[in-house]
């Protein structure tokens, strides 16, 4: 068995945390194809090369119902079945709507039961998203 370190100290984001895993992959396609067999709801991944600050590295896309990051962190039309639009006041004078979907931890139960992986796998999952609701209810 090997094992991997991996040093979070300045935090990891999924998308980069996924691009590192996925380009440990022999067959960078095979494994994205595992992913997206995973069978998210509404969720396709993509890669590519990308360049930034003079440097290149694998980068991950992460759609949702065919919407990146930026475009549902911008308030862009969802198609989310249980959309909350909320109003942000600041002090000026406009308003700021985002639209985004909040799942509770039976939501997430529920979306990881239904996924293509193993039962240890969805498991433990389960138990990650019950440990940071643990912590997030404090």
């Amino acid at each position: 068995m090997k094992t991997l370190y991996l040093d979070c100290s300045m935090g990891a984001s999924g998308d980069l945390l996924t691009a590192a895993l996925l380009a440990l992959f022999p067959e960078r396609e095979a494994g994205l194809a595992e992913l997206n067999g995973l069978g998210v709801p509404g969720v396709e991944f993509r890669a590519g090369e990308k360049e930034q600050y003079g440097l290149t590295g694998l980068h991950v896309t992460v759609l949702v119902h065919g919407l990146d990051e930026e475009e549902l962190a911008s308030g862009s039309e969802s198609v989310y079945s249980h959309e909350h639009t909320h109003e942000h006041h600041h002090d000026h004078d406009h308003e700021h709507t985002h639209s985004h979907v909040h799942h509770g931890l039976e939501d997430i139960r529920a979306i990881l039961a239904g996924l293509n992986a193993p039962e240890r796998v969805k498991a433990n999952a389960a138990a990650v998203y019950a440990l940071i609701a643990a912590a997030e209810s404090k």
